[in-house]
């Protein structure tokens, strides 16, 4: 790694998630180890996190975990596949749940940077019907004019649904990043065109199509983060090959802590994103870190770059770690 550290910002971080408390498909397998996690991840040059939450008993448990931690923030909304909550017909029932989001977020100002993640699932209807999605989808727009925050979208396989959602309320957000994208060019030119953000992580580089469009992300318009303990960059994948950091890493079954574990991803590994995306665009690490890291304060944190200092704060960090 470069002795100056890159910062980075991770937009998108399940730390809720039971694997960061030791807990594998309801199974306890080895103590707790979230702050050996950040550790490792500050190490890594991570400079800040979004907790990301999808219901809202997750946004208050995500409350409570980012408040006394100086580089941890975090988001208010309802996951697609979460919207089973949201009633045809119902409005005070369902305008129940937008105003529980909006106390938890007005009661944690400063630490809520986002509304999310919110959007379209159609590869997961098993858990929540289009019909509630799409009910659900439609509030969180409200609740985004309402807080004035910026939006971290979800969208899987919805055949233009979310595109033609996204673009009736456009006018109603000012920001707005497409998480873990996974789509084609078609796509990518339809999210563009919406003036959005791209949100790029390990699922984002798995086939040489995928690594085709992402070669195609404007660096101006792309973000970066890991998903995890998800999007694992794998052997298997396209990008593996261009990853040049890498962490001792064991099975949970036995587990260390001065360890990564097989299959979790960390924040940390959001190099490793960031060194397939230089290879791609065919440009340094630092000028990938740096375009990103502008484009995450420009969307989450605008009130600290307050005549274009995105780039010295950058500097600053980098020269100082």
């Amino acid at each position: 790694m470069s002795s100056r550290m890159l910062p980075f910002i991770d937009v998108a971080a399940n730390l809720t998630d039971p694997m960061f408390q030791g807990i594998y498909n309801q199974v306890e397998r080895h103590v707790p180890d979230l702050s050996i996690v950040l550790d490792r991840a500050r190490e890594a040059g991570v400079f800040r996190i979004l907790v990301t939450a999808g219901s809202v008993d997750m946004a208050r448990e995500a409350v409570e975990m980012v408040k006394e931690t100086p580089n941890l923030f975090t988001t208010v909304g309802i996951h697609p596949t979460r919207c089973d909550v949201f009633m045809d017909a119902q409005e005070v029932s369902n305008m129940q749940y937008v105003k529980n989001l909006i106390d938890i977020a007005s009661s944690s100002k400063g630490k809520i940077v986002a509304v999310g993640e919110c959007g379209l699932d159609y590869d997961r209807l098993a858990f929540c019907d289009k019909v509630r999605q799409h009910i659900g989808f439609e509030y969180h727009f409200l609740l985004a004019e309402q807080l004035k925050l910026p939006i971290i979208f979800h969208n899987r396989n919805t055949n233009g649904d979310f595109v033609k959602m996204v673009q009736k309320h456009r006018s109603r957000f000012k920001n707005g990043v497409v998480h873990s994208f996974t789509g084609n060019q078609d796509e990518l030119k339809q999210l563009l065109d919406l003036d959005l953000y791209i949100g790029i992580n390990g699922c984002s580089l798995k086939t040489d199509e995928n690594l085709s469009v992402v070669q195609k992300i404007p660096l101006e318009r792309l973000v970066l983060e890991t998903d995890c303990p998800y999007c694992e960059i794998r052997k298997t994948h396209a990008g593996y090959h261009w990853i040049q950091s890498r962490w001792k890493t064991v099975s949970y079954k036995k587990y260390e802590p001065g360890s990564c574990v097989k299959g979790r991803t960390e924040p940390c590994h959001i190099r490793q994103v960031a060194e397939i995306v230089s290879k791609l665009h065919q440009v340094t690490i630092e000028q990938v870190a740096k375009e990103a890291f502008h484009n995450t304060m420009k969307i989450f944190f605008p009130e600290e770059s307050a005549n274009g200092t995105y780039d010295s704060l950058f500097e600053t960090i980098r020269d100082h770690s």
